[in-house]
């Protein structure tokens, strides 16, 4: 094709005569003289290069398209020549130049259009063996013919041309400056999903209800103080927010997910001063973004056995060790075996006497022990321990895992007591142990996934599930849970400017709440409900790193005789950026 090296010609011509114009320069004539009939010739065959003579390239080319190479060659020329007139009018007034006329990007397209067309049409002719027409003063004007409204811009009808879509500068004026940010080193990002179908309501004896729920959304401003010292926070807003009036009907949260500046001193060692952060414990619990994992529920195995969302007040040190072995080490305020409402707190900052729900139960694993991040409410002075080793061997491209603990001395708060107004409870320790691996097979679409984690208690007797009078809920000496995922991605081409793929998928979840090693007050008549096996399988549409959709059933099974009852058919619309 002969038509894209004339364009570029074409472009590079228009950008020097803009450059010429700007200049002030009137000297047109002399710039012409020095194209020379060499310059023409030797472009005409760079163009037709698959023209075999220089008779048969006459023969075919028309007096315009002559022209317009020749045009090219005054330009090439002309800029070789712009430094020295730029230099000579600096001295010079510049003569009062009429208004401008801005070209817009659709200028340009159409131009490029219409000489592509004459391009095709000649070279249809020289197909044929006939040669061209001679054109009539109005097609010379006007390539286009009469279909379009505007006529063919040339350099007697525009200034300059520019495919920029904003105003033109006027003359005795300076360009605006580009637009920078309100505050330098500012940046912001966002995460959520938003979940709706049918689920089955264990507390309704199973009955299938249909919902929706806005999940969350979360925004995520981080400003660099220094190239080293960087704040960060995360403000998540959950099922729809919160409200006053109870015609709004709003039971959600707002939280401040984490907030903690960051001193980043070299690879090896960097620091996390004290603030809100988040237990390093598991992969999905710091990287829980809706498009990490492809169920629209996050994975069993962070809904209780840990308690994700995990979050903390805390200090942490991290770094790499090297040959992709990295390092996180954190101090944190200890999670509380107390899971119920501030206001079975006392002034004097102990839980007050009566009833209270614990932290740990075998419904919801330790899903309700988080401390509190705010006002000096939480009910316990214990300090707790975490560390996590990952590692990305480069031997094994596509592979990544890592192991992770949690200690605490004490889980118990102050003025734990058994049943409403009993005798006090004594410490219990707890310690979390996690093992977990991501495979994507290089150079196929098969990626497998595998965790495993472990929850010890160190006293039982002292946990209030064991002492609270219901004798169905109580605790053994540990809960565990393990997972299987195999998926494969599949790509769907490219699809509104971007690569689509499908992610089908199924997961394995079995986890026990209930073992053996109970002690308390409570009499033991365990129902079963606390051994669970689930059935997760979906597929999740990836029409961009940042956003995913997705359709998941669920299947769940325990030992209570009266079932589960908690089966899911859900969609989903994630987003992270």
């Amino acid at each position: 094709m002969i038509v894209r090296p004339l364009i570029a010609a074409y472009g590079s011509a228009w950008r020097a005569v803009r450059a010429w114009l700007n200049s002030g320069d009137a000297q047109l004539g002399p710039m012409l003289a020095r194209c020379s009939t060499e310059c023409v010739i030797l472009s005409v065959f760079r163009v037709l290069g698959s023209y075999p003579a220089a008779a048969g390239a006459t023969a075919c080319i028309a007096p315009s398209l002559i022209a317009l190479v020749t045009i090219a060659c005054v330009l090439a020329d002309l800029t070789v020549y712009s430094g020295a007139a730029l230099a000579q009018s600096a001295n010079k007034t510049p003569s009062p130049k009429p208004v401008a006329t801005e070209l817009t990007s659709e200028d340009l397209l159409r131009n490029i259009a219409c000489l592509e067309q004459r391009l095709r049409a000649l070279e249809a002719q020289k197909a044929a063996g006939t040669p061209p027409p001679a054109l009539s003063d109005e097609e010379q004007k006007n390539p286009c013919g009469n279909a379009e409204a505007k006529p063919w811009i040339t350099t007697t009808t525009a200034e300059h041309l520019s495919l920029r879509v904003e105003p033109a500068v006027q003359a005795g004026t300076k360009e605006a400056a580009p637009l920078q940010p309100p505050v330098e080193g500012i940046s912001f990002g966002a995460y959520g999903e938003i979940k709706f179908g049918r689920v089955q309501n264990p507390d309704a004896a199973g009955q299938w209800q249909t919902g929706f729920d806005a999940a969350r959304v979360v925004l995520s401003p981080t400003y660099a103080i220094t190239k080293n010292i960087i704040f960060n926070a995360e403000l998540e807003f959950e099922h729809g927010g919160i409200a006053v009036d109870a015609d709004d009907k709003l039971a959600g949260s707002v939280d401040v997910e984490q907030l903690f500046v960051e001193f980043k001193v070299n690879e090896q060692f960097n620091w996390r001063a004290p603030g809100i952060d988040l237990i390093p414990i598991g992969y999905i619990n710091e990287h829980h973004e809706p498009n990490q994992f492809y169920s629209v529920n996050r994975p069993e195995l962070y809904l209780g056995l840990i308690p994700s969302t995990w979050r903390a007040p805390a200090t942490r040190v991290y770094g790499l060790l090297g040959n992709g072995l990295s390092y996180a080490l954190q101090v944190s305020q200890s999670i509380e075996d107390f899971g119920d409402s501030f206001d079975k707190r006392t002034d004097a900052n102990i839980l007050a006497a009566g009833s209270y729900q614990g932290g740990f139960s075998i419904d919801t694993a330790l899903g309700l022990s988080r401390t509190p991040v705010g006002d000096f409410r939480q009910v316990n002075d214990t300090l707790a321990y975490a560390g996590r080793l990952d590692y990305q061997p480069p031997w094994l491209l596509g592979f990544a895992g890592s192991v992770s603990g949690y200690y605490s001395p004490n889980t118990t708060p102050r003025g734990a007591h058994v049943g409403d107004d009993g005798g006090l409870l004594g410490k219990s320790s707890l310690t979390l142990l996690d093992g977990e691996f991501r495979y994507r097979l290089p150079e196929t679409g098969l990626e497998l996934r595998g965790e495993y984690v472990r929850v010890e208690f160190g006293n039982p007797a002292n946990l209030r599930a064991n002492n609270d009078g219901d004798n169905s809920n109580n605790i053994g000496k540990r809960m565990y849970g393990y997972s299987g995922e195999i998926a494969y991605h599949f790509p769907l081409g490219t699809i509104l400017e971007s690569a689509w793929e499908a992610v089908p998928f199924y997961r394995y979840t079995f986890e026990n709440f209930q073992t053996s090693g109970f002690a308390g007050t409570d009499a033991n008549a365990p129902t079963g409900k606390g051994r669970m096996q689930f059935h997760t399988a979906g597929i999740a549409i990836v029409p961009s790193p940042k956003v995913i959709l997705k359709l998941t059933y669920q299947k769940v099974i325990n030992d209570d005789p009266a079932g589960a009852n908690a089966d899911y058919v859900l969609g989903a619309v994630g987003f992270s950026f």
